[in-house]
């Protein structure tokens, strides 16, 4: 279900399972952090995450699931959980192409993405009401942290899925672009990426993950953008920065 193609310093994670709307089980989470682990391995300097089909991920696959003796926490906490941390951690810059439904599980692997680009045909909420279950894979955290109390449970309560032109409007994700143009979009931003300043890009999203996770005050922050700027004077695209700056031309960054 889970397919990997590496070019030009670019991993290509595609959820490949249409037919059932990419939901995922046990297997295709260990085979989807498996393929991260392959990227890292290979020293890609960006990952492009996407769904085949008409949807990105409709969450988790429950199609033979018996509540009766379903492990929830077993999938949640034991592979879910893991997961998610550490798609977030990748060692480079990771980016998303959302489109149709972005549930469950399926929103939780764009909260642990770096940029996400929609679809305006995304749906993004809590439909699971209508399985007396609740959000879950961070779905809480993100919506309270950027629509609030009242509209987080305005959306849990009634089950609307929001329109990616919404979602993005409500800041909870980066752009809105036709169907037929995000996965461009996505592609040509992740080939920036990855001829771009590697180490930087990884200090500020250390930096961003601090902020998240911490709560750092602005001088705290700053001190630590501080010292992460000092750490990258050592590193090669830092000093070609500076180089190609003063020498008026382009820089040749090679990620390190």
């Amino acid at each position: 279900m889970i397919e990997l193609r590496i070019e030009d310093d670019v991993a290509h994670v595609t959820l490949n399972a249409p037919d059932r709307l990419n939901a995922l089980d046990e297997e295709a989470l260990d085979e989807l952090g498996a393929a991260y682990t392959e990227a890292e391995r290979a020293g890609v300097r960006a990952l492009v995450l996407s769904g085949e089909g008409r949807a990105f991920c409709a969450g988790r696959d429950i199609s033979g699931v018996d509540p009766r003796t379903d492990d929830v926490s077993g999938y949640l906490d034991g592979r879910v959980a893991p997961l998610l941390q550490r798609m977030s951690a990748f060692p480079a810059p990771t980016f998303a192409a959302a489109h149709g439904a972005c549930l469950g599980v399926g929103l939780g692997l764009l909260i642990a993405t770096d940029v996400v680009y929609v679809a305006d045909t995304a749906k993004i909420g809590s439909p699971f009401a209508a399985l007396g279950a609740t959000l879950d894979s961070g779905g809480h955290a993100l919506f309270f942290e950027r629509l609030g109390a009242h509209k987080t449970l305005d959306l849990i309560y009634t089950g609307r899925l929001m329109s990616g032109e919404e979602a993005v409007r409500s800041g909870l994700f980066s752009q809105v672009l036709a169907a037929d143009a995000v996965h461009d979009a996505v592609r040509a931003a992740a080939a920036r990426a990855a001829s771009g300043p590697t180490s930087a890009f990884l200090a500020s999203k250390r930096l961003v993950a601090q902020l998240r996770d911490e709560r750092l005050g602005l001088w705290r922050s700053m001190s630590a953008e501080n010292a992460a700027q000092a750490a990258l004077c050592d590193s090669d695209d830092y000093r070609e920065g500076f180089a190609a700056f003063q020498e008026k031309r382009a820089p040749r960054f090679r990620g390190h």
